[in-house]
């Protein structure tokens, strides 16, 4: 992979925010959805997708810019030179970190494995030790209903894989799911690492969540909150019917049972609030009844 401040077309010193607005942008641009089928845009899709989770991520940009990840995020090896000119503790230097141990030791290490130098890997060392993958960090837009419903969006990863992300009870936008095993592989045969998900909740028309509940406000005309109806009312399901009882008012709240989100310890309710709408122009009649019934209301002192 290109470096991945080039694959985004940001600059080296990019904040964060500029960043994330410019990779949502491409993501958005080159997501297979946009042209299935089309095998170069699902590759640009997966290489922008792999530079954002270096730059993207905190901790993966300062590592790559501290040159210790590559490209792919995979972790380089520190290059060892012997320091010369007697040191009394015979070290040795390793990208900037020292050793003080015997120089057969590190040696044995390094050669292991070629045969007859050293005395091969010992339990502990550095060559028989194995490092994990890296792990990859995605950002997943997830519609309103099927969070609250717990549905399993689809994410495609940086390989091109697609797979369902099962979302937890009451999902929120900024919550991170990890999926074991399905980041970078192993360099040298250890587990692969994970697939970071950061979850964004996409605001919905007119549903709101409190808790387990799903809360809706729903116009009613004044001859329906007067006189009592049958209205229909979407809900996370499809639309149902709602009695509304005589003598509603604006503020008055319904239940239905069972229809909210999903919960640890099952689904919440939906409550729908009434909101008694007047004509846009009243006619004659309705005006004589106002004058003929006034009340008061209760206003903010």
């Amino acid at each position: 992979m290109r470096d991945p401040y080039t694959v985004l077309g940001v600059p080296r010193d990019a904040d964060a925010a500029t960043i994330k607005k410019i990779y949502r942008r491409l993501a958005k641009q080159y997501h297979p959805d946009a042209k299935p089928g089309d095998a170069r845009h699902a590759e640009r899709f997966k290489e922008i997708s792999a530079a954002y989770a270096i730059v993207g991520d905190a901790e993966n940009r300062a590592k790559f810019d501290r040159g210790e990840i590559d490209n792919q995020g995979n972790p380089r090896q520190p290059e060892f030179t012997y320091r010369a000119g007697g040191d009394p503790r015979g070290g040795f230097q390793a990208g900037g970190f020292e050793f003080s141990g015997r120089p057969e030791d590190i040696f044995a290490d390094l050669f292991s494995g070629f045969g007859g130098f050293g005395a091969g890997p010992r339990r502990g060392t550095r060559a028989n030790r194995v490092a994990p993958g890296a792990d990859r960090r995605y950002r997943l837009t997830v519609s309103f209903v099927d969070a609250a419903k717990g549905e399993s969006p689809r994410l495609t990863l940086a390989n091109g894989r697609t797979l369902a992300v099962k979302l937890p009870p009451g999902v929120a936008t900024g919550q991170s799911i990890r999926l074991k095993g399905q980041g970078d592989p192993s360099a040298n045969g250890g587990p692969a690492g994970d697939a970071i998900v950061d979850i964004d909740i996409a605001p919905h028309a007119f549903f709101r969540r409190e808790g387990d509940d799903i809360l809706l406000d729903l116009p009613v005309s004044l001859g329906e909150a007067l006189g009592g109806a049958t209205v229909e009312v979407p809900t996370l399901d499809g639309a149902v019917n709602l009695k509304v009882p005589k003598g509603s008012n604006t503020g008055t709240k319904l239940r239905l049972k069972g229809r909210g989100a999903v919960g640890e310890a099952g689904r919440g309710n939906q409550v729908v609030t009434l909101q008694v709408v007047l004509p846009e122009a009243p006619d004659e009649a309705l005006a004589k009844w106002a004058a003929a019934h006034p009340y008061t209301v209760k206003r903010p002192a």
